[in-house]
């Protein structure tokens, strides 16, 4: 079976998404990227149980960049899902611009 996304909420996904595109992904960067994109405050704690998640269901790894700061990166299993669910939306997509 591959390694899918269709089972995490939106922010979730989202918060992979924002792992892929920083150069350095942390949790305050991380926290950030989502307020520049959703244009709202996001809850720290919110970042940090959904990145304990992923983590814990393999989507990304944690390392620690300093006593205090953790680096999170992409693991196979979330670039997959990623991969399948570009597919996904791009045939979802095809399809009703095609109509």
């Amino acid at each position: 079976m591959s390694a899918t996304v269709k089972h995490l909420s939106a922010f979730q996904r989202d918060i992979l998404y924002v792992v892929s595109d920083l150069e350095t992904s942390y949790g305050l960067g991380i926290k950030e990227a989502l307020e520049e994109y959703y244009g709202e405050d996001v809850n720290t704690g919110r970042v940090y149980q959904n990145l304990s998640t992923l983590v814990e269901e393999g989507y990304l790894e944690k390392s620690a960049i300093d006593k205090r700061t953790n680096s999170y990166t992409l693991t196979e299993k979330s670039l997959q899902a990623i991969e399948q669910r570009h597919r996904w939306q791009q045939t979802r997509a095809d399809g009703q611009l095609a109509g």
